[in-house]
């Protein structure tokens, strides 16, 4: 089963989360097959810019707690959005949570419907944003990330955009798109590729200094009682038995 959509015009590449039954979850096999459309995206000529969306009314769930990717696959796939020689944006036009989020924050530039909606739901099921730190921390706002990190609130599009998550957002995120991907196809490519780089240097020295110890933290909250009841309580569609 396929879960990537593919399509092309005018040199854009549209990456299309296609996992309806899990919200577009990141599970091992998304993960992997995300990954290897990237990187066909990264040695083809004719693409200019990637464009990752998503069918339905959710952009992605977070980590599929069913099928969780392993960490350092996760690490490998926000990194290998970072280091992509071509610009990836982000069309948002639904619901993002929990690891989703590192996946928006990994992208160069990222736009939002005004129905979208964002929570790092992490914190709620006995976790923490760990690994989606290496993209967050870096380009996000640290006084409104410590509010989102540790209560798990839901906010809205233009919290999103002032706190940088997004770029920008409107009622019509196509219209928001038109000009953004007119300025990219109008870029020399080597440019692109050259001005990519001064802009995520620092993101990268992220990965370099943070990715080990990251990757060790999710890992062993993922083995933790609190997580195993946390996830459990999600699955019942119940009260962790935290709740105070």
């Amino acid at each position: 089963m396929t879960l990537i959509g593919r399509t092309r015009a005018r040199g854009i590449e549209t990456l299309t989360l296609d996992s309806p039954h899990n919200r577009n979850a990141l599970s091992a096999a998304l993960v992997g097959e995300l990954a290897s459309c990237l990187a066909d995206c990264a040695k083809d000529d004719a693409v200019r810019a990637i464009v990752l969306t998503h069918t339905g009314n959710t952009f992605s769930a977070g980590a599929d707690l069913k099928d969780p990717p392993d960490p350092a696959a996760l690490v490998g796939l926000l990194r290998q959005i970072v280091e992509l020689g071509k610009p990836v944006v982000a069309r948002v036009t639904g619901h993002v949570r929990a690891g989703g989020l590192g996946l928006l924050a990994a992208c160069d530039i990222a736009a939002a419907s005004t129905e979208s909606t964002f929570a790092f739901t992490e914190v709620r099921i006995g976790l923490a944003p760990a690994v989606i730190s290496l993209t967050l921390l870096p380009r996000t706002d640290p006084r409104a990330l410590a509010r989102h990190y540790l209560t798990g609130e839901r906010f809205d599009s233009a919290e999103a955009a002032r706190i940088g998550l997004v770029t920008t957002a409107g009622d019509d995120v196509d219209a928001v798109l038109e000009p953004i991907l007119d300025g990219l196809r109008r870029a020399a490519p080597e440019a692109l590729a050259e001005t990519k780089r001064l802009l995520t240097a620092k993101v990268l020295e992220t990965f370099d200094r943070d990715a080990a110890d990251l990757t060790a933290l999710s890992a062993r909250l993922f083995a933790s009682p609190h997580a195993r009841e946390g996830m459990t309580a999600f699955l019942e569609r119940r009260d962790p038995s935290w709740l105070v």
